[in-house]
């Protein structure tokens, strides 16, 4: 298993080198100059020139990536321009945010899409498959954004269930100012990855429920719940399991969006800030940081494989 891990994070090395660049390139491509947000609007150009050179940005492209690779290297992501802290420090204080809204819309979304799936499967052709599938497929279809604000209208303005903006840190205010500041958002950043994981594990139990050790179980008297729920379910793990680690990976992505509507203090909130501030180190630092995240769910995947199917192997 060490030996697995060992190969997968050398594997990661040209995929992170590879991302690290794009951040770069990309950057540079998005129009506007940081020199000119630092400065000011009234700012002449003299004090924009002395800014950009201060922070290196005079330099020809392809000496600023070399620079920057070279600190990447040695450990330093850099610094941010606006925010006068280091890209680490300033991740490291809204990743718990993030870290929080995506385990529980991931606990929110594993139970409900896979019982949702294995009843469409099981009762397929009638109207239960119908109805999950169609829930599915507006979960899917309906913009995260638009059901965010009609949430917080209808619960937090009208309702006053809970709060409609702002986080609780579990650790200061405890658990249940915690749960109440994240349960909306997460219901809300679920709802895509609930239809996709029913209609992945629907697809995975067909598959799996057509198969002659299925005919076998039920001819032998086996129950219909042992049947479906341990021998037909055991055999689409796999699947499930490729379909979990991708919505965690979606789910840390796709929290951009919920945390600019709910006004959560998270990563996602940080890169939207950085993109309009022009902010170059905290960007590709936290972009960076964000494809390492995904090489670490795409190794923790693999090695569940190896406990839920000893089949698999990998040479």
């Amino acid at each position: 298993m060490l030996r697995i891990v060992v190969i997968r994070l050398i594997q990661a090395v040209p995929v992170l080198l590879l991302i690290a660049v794009m951040a770069f390139i990309l950057m540079h491509l998005i129009p506007g100059d940081p020199a000119v947000v630092i400065a000011g609007a009234d700012a002449g150009p003299a004090a924009v020139e002395r800014i950009r050179h201060e922070l290196g940005l005079d330099r020809p492209l392809i000496e600023q990536l070399a620079s920057w690779l070279y600190h990447l290297g040695t450990g330093d992501f850099g610094r941010s321009l606006v925010l006068n802290q280091t890209v680490i420090s300033a991740v490291a204080e809204r990743l718990p945010v993030t870290l929080s809204l995506a385990a529980l819309s991931l606990v929110i979304t594993l139970p409900i899409g896979v019982f949702l799936g294995i009843l469409a499967a099981y009762f397929r052709g009638s109207w239960v498959d119908a109805a999950v599938m169609t829930l599915a497929l507006v979960g899917v279809s309906v913009p995260a954004f638009w059901i965010g604000i009609l949430s917080v209208i209808l619960f937090s303005v009208s309702l006053g269930w809970f709060p409609s903006a702002g986080y609780a840190p579990l650790l200061a205010d405890g658990p249940g100012p915690w749960l109440a500041s994240l349960i909306q958002p997460a219901v809300i950043l679920s709802l895509f990855q609930i239809g996709f994981l029913a209609r992945m594990t629907r697809s995975g139990m067909l598959d799996v429920l057509d198969q002659d050790f299925i005919r076998t179980a039920r001819a032998k008297g086996v129950s219909e719940w042992r049947t479906v729920g341990r021998h037909a379910f055991r055999n689409t793990l796999v699947g499930v399991v490729t379909v979990a680690g991708i919505i965690l990976s979606l789910l840390i992505g796709g929290s951009v969006v919920i945390e600019q509507v709910f006004a959560l203090p998270g990563i996602g909130r940080l890169v939207v800030q950085a993109i309009m501030a022009r902010d170059y180190p905290l960007i590709q630092g936290t972009m960076l940081l964000f494809g390492f995240a995904f090489v670490v769910i795409n190794i923790c995947v693999d090695l569940i494989y190896l406990w839920v199917d000893p089949r698999v192997r990998y040479d």
